[in-house]
């Protein structure tokens, strides 16, 4: 199995609570490359219900979306620069700088959800994100992040 891009954050950036590996009660969400887009698939647990029952609350498909979102922003400026993510070049860590999302239908609790990720652009520092997240192949919503390239 290929290695998700989070697996290659170095230690000081894996703490994330949606998808940071050395978080032990986090969702460690994993993002991977298919093709030209990147794709995630994540099962949310009944305790993140929203108010209808039995379908995930906003904020965690949000979150969802940032997590993945902020990924694919590293993999495609990785991409781009004809680098691998993990090399021994300077870790590129991508932060969200705005994220819209578009709640299209109510998303289920407890089926596999996709979260898929689309190069919208890079200009610099700034790399564009279209978002999309479905359950058995019904969009459930959509989003655009603006991830800008982290420096200390």
């Amino acid at each position: 199995m290929p290695t998700a891009f989070q697996d290659c954050y170095p230690e000081k950036f894996s703490h994330c609570y949606g998808c940071g590996k050395s978080n032990p009660q986090g969702h460690r969400l994993k993002s991977y490359w298919d093709g030209e887009e990147t794709v995630a698939r994540f099962t949310v647990r009944p305790e993140f219900s929203g108010g209808v029952p039995g379908h995930v609350f906003g904020g965690m498909v949000a979150s969802l979306l940032d997590c993945h979102g902020t990924a694919s922003a590293a993999a495609f400026a990785y991409r781009a620069a004809g680098r691998d993510l993990g090399d021994d070049g300077e870790f590129m860590r991508f932060v969200t700088a705005s994220l819209k999302v578009d709640f299209l239908r109510p998303t289920p609790i407890g089926v596999e959800l996709e979260i898929r990720g689309r190069l919208g652009g890079i200009e610099g520092r700034k790399v564009k994100v279209s978002l999309s997240l479905g359950a058995g192949g019904q969009a459930c919503a959509r989003g655009e992040m603006l991830a800008v390239q982290f420096r200390e």
